[in-house]
């Protein structure tokens, strides 16, 4: 999957009109949700039947739509013409991660993979032990577990969606910088409370705001980055970024454990710091609303 999310985000961004590029990438983005959504589902229906490997052996069938995309979607005009215009010149980029630390990309380089370890290590701060939080210090039943899971991706994807529209009208770092603001104070309410009820609605507040202040993520990645390059710098500034994000789960769990302080206290403090940082980094990093992706060589 690592391999298909660069490349899917900056052909379906080369594909798409400029105009509505910001919301196209919030559905695309959000589409994570529905199957985030589905997984939930199955989770809360069928784990106590078929165990975890039957919800591997599940996860393993969305890999068949490959087969689809490999014959049937063509590649984006724009970078079809920048691949002739390199051939003609001969001016062919053979090094393109080495092109994107060069003088005059490092700065937007090294922001994009600050902004990019910020996003996932927020992510996961709210997700990855979330479950664990409401299965081991509140007691809560498979079902119990996967009900705050629906909902909040229902609203992650509902929140994308609005997300990528407000982008196409305030811009792509303020329709990231709101959602994560908000996602701070958001965090109490489904963290230190033992009733389902605000659980389920905070958490789903949660996936309206911090799960979905990712929206943004194929159109600013590919709007920072031409054509030369694209794909190959959102595949690293995106999972040098998840290589921080792995890394939550076991902290935060380290001190959850090892100083009796249950899962919610270290949760809280992920969120906050990660949000914070996502809001620094895009305060210092350039805005790309209205750029047209060219064919033309840039950095060849």
């Amino acid at each position: 999957m690592g391999a298909e999310w660069p490349a899917g985000a900056a052909l379906a961004m080369e594909t798409w009109p400029q105009r509505s590029r910001g919301f196209m990438s919030g559905v695309l983005q959000g589409s994570w949700s529905i199957g985030f959504l589905l997984s939930s589902v199955i989770y809360g229906l069928f784990f106590d039947t078929i165990g975890w490997r039957g919800m591997l052996w599940i996860g393993v069938l969305p890999a068949l739509s490959i087969i689809y995309v490999r014959y049937f979607v063509k590649e984006p005009e724009v970078w079809v013409k920048n691949r002739q215009q390199q051939r003609a010149q001969k001016r062919e980029v053979r090094a393109p991660l080495i092109k994107i630390f060069q003088r005059g990309m490092l700065a937007n380089t090294l922001l994009a993979c600050w902004w990019m370890a910020s996003n996932f290590v927020l992510y996961y701060s709210i997700w990855s032990l979330f479950a664990t939080h409401l299965q081991q210090d509140l007691k809560l039943t498979a079902m119990g577990t996967a009900v705050p899971f629906m909902l909040a991706n229902i609203l992650s994807f509902l929140g994308m969606c609005f997300w990528g529209w407000t982008a196409d009208i305030i811009g792509r770092r303020w329709a990231m910088i709101i959602p994560a603001a908000i996602a701070i104070p958001i965090a109490p309410l489904y963290l230190f409370t033992g009733s389902e009820f605000w659980i389920t609605v905070g958490f789903g507040l949660q996936g309206a705001f911090g799960g979905a202040l990712y929206s943004q993520l194929p159109s600013y990645l590919a709007e920072r980055f031409p054509t030369e390059v694209r794909a190959t710098a959102s595949a690293f500034c995106y999972h040098q970024g998840a290589i921080f994000g792995g890394l939550v789960a076991p902290i935060l769990a380290y001190f959850a454990v090892n100083f009796s302080l249950g899962y919610a206290v270290p949760m809280l403090v992920g969120t906050v710091v990660a949000a914070g940082s996502v809001v620094v980094s895009l305060l210092l990093s350039p805005e790309t609303k209205g750029t047209v992706l060219v064919a033309e060589l840039q950095v060849a």
